[in-house]
């Protein structure tokens, strides 16, 4: 795997370029469904619109972009000496991203909610859904930039 280590600086910034993607995709689309679940009648051209919207956000960009995020970022393990699996923070690192994995299948199943009438949730449960990602970025940050031990 020495071979990475040539690619390290171009694999970390498609990472990061990655990652601001999926996170922009993360913050914006339970900001959609908040405006949906109170703004929107069932039915309506404006449902379908918002339908439309959420699920290009999601297809188009939220999709690839996580993807692109998991490539780079296996890559970035397996180049030799990025990450010690001996030290906390990949750990942390890894716990938060699996559950931003998981945050945005369940706004997946949301959509899908949201396509077949059958949403049950409030304006309020997506506004604080909103923050799951906040807390997952401040998690990963301090995990990567600290290094803490």
């Amino acid at each position: 795997m020495d071979f990475l280590l040539d690619f390290h600086p171009w694999v970390k910034s498609l990472h990061i370029i990655s990652v601001i993607a999926w996170m922009a995709g993360l913050f914006y689309l339970p900001r959609l469904f908040v405006y949906h679940v109170e703004e929107v009648e069932k039915g309506s051209d404006t449902d379908r619109l918002f339908q439309k919207m959420e699920l290009k956000l999601l297809r188009l960009i939220m999709n690839p972009a996580m993807m692109a995020t998991w490539v780079f970022g296996l890559l970035l393990v397996f180049t030799p000496g990025v990450v010690s699996w001996a030290e906390i923070w990949p750990w942390t690192k890894a716990g938060a991203v699996l559950t931003m994995t998981w945050f945005h299948h369940w706004l997946g199943y949301r959509r899908k909610e949201f396509l077949r009438g059958e949403n049950t949730r409030t304006g309020r449960t997506y506004r604080m859904m909103n923050e799951v990602p906040t807390v997952l970025l401040v998690i990963i940050v301090i995990s990567v930039v600290t290094r803490f031990y």
